[in-house]
């Protein structure tokens, strides 16, 4: 965020929440308000070590004492010092020469990224070997959205997979010539002392996901939905975290989806010249996931309950990221980040022009879902509700432009003979039994895939799915050829491989992760 506006932004977002919490008609709402801030800060802290908690620990035990015979102006007041105390955190520093900088950088530096790459590679053929827009490819509606850009604010809700999705998508922004987009990333990012610097001033602000109280959750939202009004094209993923268990995302956090609306609704009552808000939705594609092992022994350690945020996955170490970024040039393995149909905040189509579309594709006045007489109208339960409608339309979106790879397909297809072999076992046993398993044969292998891909084809035919190009003519033999030769680069232990006649796998756990990208689509079991 530019400078100027950060000052704004802080003023008008205390402003806002202050006098939220003043004038509710809950009795002592302030003062609970406050409680339960302090209630969730001190469990989180306990989990920190001293050394790193002191000033923390020192603020809210201020707030802890002064608060117990506080007068509704001394509230306030704490009120308003730990918003702006989240604000001082959240609050990203956006540099636009920098910004410049690192977009005319982005494509060497991530090639060759900690001596990542083949320096003779390099030495004899630069321009081809830093180019990294052969391996990131941008499908879909770009050029709706690029137009789009110049009609309203754009709110770009993609699928979380891994921690570079954020720097891959900032890229793939620049690679359309869309302006920079504002993003939230976790604070655990800015820890690594050269990415925290660029993220800085790449227009990222910060979430700390180990916080949990209900006002630093809204005061998020609300730094959000300001900087929407303030014409700040942002991105946030609206799973929450990156997902577990590989899947496309079936369930989203309606908390900052909501943002769209209540900007368009603020635009409306400041009378903007452009107060239009556009959601995009967006699925990233990766053939290998940096942290697929951590991921999925998380989702199988803590189904249904997981631990939110990993601090120690493969993203923290420098030389696993090397390795990864290699294995995707070198194999080139491509990373699809593929726009689906741009959206009005209440999950209807939006044209070239900006315009809302329904069904039958008539053209829609969206102002009337929201004013009585040209009045914008507060109604929270009808919002929750357009909100929940924005959402079914995104996941519908992701489902329907995931676009698979062949170590998905080929992983679907080895996991499909695993069930088939070992029937009536349940998903973790059957995980814990393949590994000293002797694998199938080749021909089984071959047949089990040719099905898969036969099911993808017609699925791709009637707009359900999206598959990467080598998906949609080549056989089951090149197909799973190309899936073990990308596995067999990057993981130490071999996802799946073939050795003579027959293929085996040495880690079940990434045949689940990456065989995960087709659930849901009613693919033959």
């Amino acid at each position: 965020m530019r400078p100027k506006d950060q000052a704004n932004v802080r003023a008008e977002v205390t402003h806002r929440l202050i006098e939220r919490i003043s004038t509710s008609t809950e009795r002592d709402h302030v003062l609970h308000v406050i409680q339960d801030t302090l209630y969730h800060e001190r469990l989180r802290l306990e989990k920190r070590p001293q050394s790193s908690r002191n000033e923390e620990q020192r603020f809210w035990s201020t707030v802890s004492q002064q608060i117990l015979d506080a007068t509704p102006t001394r509230q306030n007041a704490l009120l308003r010092s730990i918003i702006e105390g989240f604000l001082d955190e959240i609050v990203g520093h956006f540099d636009p020469q920098m910004y410049k900088l690192a977009t005319r950088m982005a494509p060497t530096a991530m090639a060759g990224l900690l001596n990542s790459l083949d320096w003779k590679r390099i030495a004899s053929n630069p321009r081809e070997a830093l180019d990294l827009r052969q391996n990131l490819l941008v499908k879909g509606e770009v050029e709706t959205v690029r137009k789009l850009a110049e009609e309203g604010t754009l709110v770009v809700v993609p699928t979380h997979v891994s921690n570079l999705d954020s720097i891959v998508l900032g890229y793939a922004a620049h690679l359309m010539n869309l302006p920079a987009l504002t993003y939230g990333a976790g604070l655990n990012l800015f820890s690594h002392r050269i990415l925290g610097f660029f993220m800085n001033r790449l227009g990222a602000y910060k979430v700390d996901r180990l916080k949990t109280a209900s006002l630093y959750k809204d005061t998020l939202k609300e730094f959000a939905t300001r900087s929407i009004e303030l014409s700040y094209h942002n991105l946030f993923f609206p799973g929450g975290t990156r997902i577990r268990s590989g899947r496309v995302e079936r369930k989203l956090k309606l908390g900052l989806l909501g943002t769209a609306l209540q900007a368009y609704m603020n635009n409306l009552r400041a009378g903007s010249p452009r107060p239009n808000v556009f959601v995009v939705p967006c699925t990233i594609s990766y053939g290998l996931v940096l942290e697929a092992e951590t991921l999925i022994e998380d989702h199988l350690k803590d189904t249904g309950k997981s631990r939110y945020i990993i601090s120690d996955d493969e993203f923290s170490k420098p030389r696993k990221v090397a390795h990864f970024l290699r294995s995707l040039v070198q194999m080139e393995s491509p990373i699809y980040i593929t726009f689906g149909s741009p959206m009005d905040p209440f999950g209807n189509r939006v044209d070239f022009q900006g315009r809302s579309r329904d069904r039958r594709d008539r053209e829609i006045d969206i102002r009337g879902y929201v004013c009585r007489n040209d009045d914008v109208v507060n109604d929270p339960q009808r919002d929750r509700e357009f909100t929940k409608g924005l959402a079914e339309s995104v996941i519908q979106e992701f489902s329907r432009c995931n676009r698979v790879q062949s170590t998905n397909v080929v992983a679907y297809a080895f996991f499909k003979l695993m069930r088939q072999h070992n029937p009536g076992v349940d998903v973790y046993r059957l995980l814990r039994i393949a590994q000293d398993q002797p694998g199938y044969p080749r021909t089984d292998v071959l047949h089990a895939l040719d099905e898969v891909l036969q099911e993808l084809r017609e699925l791709a035919r009637s707009d359900r799915i999206r598959l990467a190009p080598d998906l949609e003519i080549g056989d089951a033999s090149t197909t799973l050829q190309q899936a073990l030769t990308v596995f067999g680069e990057y993981h130490h232990h071999k996802p799946i491989r073939a050795r003579n006649d027959r293929v085996r796998t040495e880690h079940p756990q990434l045949v689940y992760y990456y065989q995960n990208r087709l659930d849901g689509y009613g693919l033959v079991p």
